[in-house]
């Protein structure tokens, strides 16, 4: 069964809690162990001190005993002076039994009796050291031959024997236990050495089997890779011919476009012309004012038209330019024979074609209303700015300074064209304002520029 990674993961990790584990087991054994050791090691000592200062009070005990014989047969003082010195041993020994002993719970009425014995048979000496001195040595014999200094000192031989032999049995079980633990330690590093083998084993076995599966997978993925590859050329040379095709089906449809735009722009042109020409058989001035809106407003389609033809771009129309080329036409022909000027400010912006075309129509409207009628019998300038407002809408504004539009006043013309850009203002979605100014008028168009 493959080892995923996951699985390779947790196991090793398993193992690394166990392997810490089993080495944490090691160093807290050896750390109890070693402290255990050392606990018994000061209790191997306190025993030997114990033993020690039995074995001391007894042979002090000897030795003043010794030293008291040899005055009182003698009665010379020499014997004296080691006398004193083996006394002073005994009392200190006396005063460090209990201690020595404190672990020894059994024993503690044997001390208890061992020390009052020793005071005991130091007094007894005391006493008959004192005799001799005083001359009454056959009083200081008296004492010695009553045995109790015998009795005294075999007492002390028994209990210093019995503390000896108890100091020697807990040396002998400190000794035991201080080496049942070494085996203790060998044990437990042994068997937590094995552990550690065996998880080192089982994280080899997992690594190698997790490294030769890798091999494998990067084996097959290089082989997917080789198949993905080939496939991924396979599809790159087909999608290079479709996007040949493509880009030659779409240079066809530009090439349609512009040549429909172009032909469309001509037919427009050559109906301007006819419009032209047919006005100049027209002796009605209503009529030829009315050929001649015609003939404007078919101009701003054909201009349209003509500039997406020239663009290359069927989508969009730069208004700035379509409407300089579109007011260019006004300025040949209304300037030179109404003494009108045209002054336009435009901002670069681009809207669509449709929005384009309705555009072009108002502004020939706003234009050929203004040149009629601002300046009946004077020149005059005519105004047209195209700027950006923001959020996504653009201003047109045609103002003039001429005679202005009177309140009550009925409307000039037949209305038709008035009609017309409410019609192209409502289907670009733009507001129209009119403004009466003091001279003049002014007509704005708030327009979107972004596709609805």
């Amino acid at each position: 069964m493959p080892i995923s990674t996951r699985q390779f993961v947790s196991s090793t990790f398993a193992l690394v809690i166990l392997g810490i584990a089993a080495l944490f087991a090691i160093i807290g054994s050896s750390v109890w162990l070693s402290s255990r050791a050392q606990d018994l090691s000061d209790a191997v000592l306190e025993a030997r001190d114990a033993k020690s200062i039995a074995v001391d009070l007894r042979s002090a005990l000897q030795a003043a005993e010794s030293s008291q014989r040899g005055f009182l047969y003698t009665d010379n003082e020499v014997y004296l002076s080691p006398y004193d010195q083996a006394k002073q041993k005994a009392k200190a020994a006396v005063a460090l039994l209990p201690d020595a002993l404190s672990d020894y719970s059994d024993l503690s009425a044997a001390v208890e009796r061992l020390s009052d014995v020793a005071r005991a048979k130091v007094s007894e000496m005391d006493e008959s050291i004192a005799l001799k001195k005083a001359r009454e040595g056959d009083k200081a014999l008296s004492l010695i031959r009553t045995n109790r200094g015998k009795l005294q000192m075999d007492e002390i031989n028994v209990f210093v024997t019995g503390i000896t032999l108890a100091a020697d049995d807990r040396l002998a079980e400190l000794v035991n236990e201080q080496t049942g633990n070494a085996v203790w330690l060998q044990l437990v590093s042994a068997v937590n050495g094995a552990i550690m083998l065996a998880l080192a084993g089982g994280a080899i076995y997992i690594v190698i089997r997790y490294t030769r599966e890798l091999k494998n997978t990067q084996r097959e993925l290089s082989r997917s890779n080789d198949k993905l590859e080939q496939r991924v050329t396979e599809r790159t040379a087909e999608l290079a011919v479709a996007t040949d095709q493509m880009r030659a089906a779409k240079d066809r449809a530009e090439v349609l476009l512009a040549e429909v735009n172009h032909r469309v722009a001509n037919s427009l042109t050559l109906v301007s012309s006819l419009i032209t020409l047919q006005a100049r058989t027209l002796t009605d001035d209503h009529a030829k004012s009315a050929l001649e809106e015609t003939k404007a407003r078919v101009q701003a389609i054909a201009m349209v038209h003509r500039r997406l033809y020239e663009a290359g771009d069927g989508q969009e129309v730069a208004l700035d330019e379509y409407l300089i080329g579109l007011l260019d036409q006004f300025k040949m022909t209304a300037a030179s024979s109404n003494a009108i000027s045209f002054k336009y400010e435009f901002e670069p912006m681009k809207l669509r074609t449709d929005a384009s075309v309705n555009l072009g129509v108002i502004v020939s409207e706003w234009v050929m209303n203004a040149v009629k009628y601002a300046y009946p019998d004077q020149a005059g300038e005519i105004r047209v700015v195209l700027a950006r407002q923001g959020n996504g809408f653009g201003i047109l504004t045609v103002e003039d300074d001429g005679i202005g539009r009177r309140e009550g006043s009925p409307a000039q013309g037949t209305g038709l064209g008035t009609r017309i850009v409410n019609a192209m203002a409502s289907s670009m979605g733009a507001t129209i304002v009119y403004l009466t100014r003091s001279p003049g008028t002014s007509a704005s168009l708030s327009f979107p520029t972004a596709p609805s």
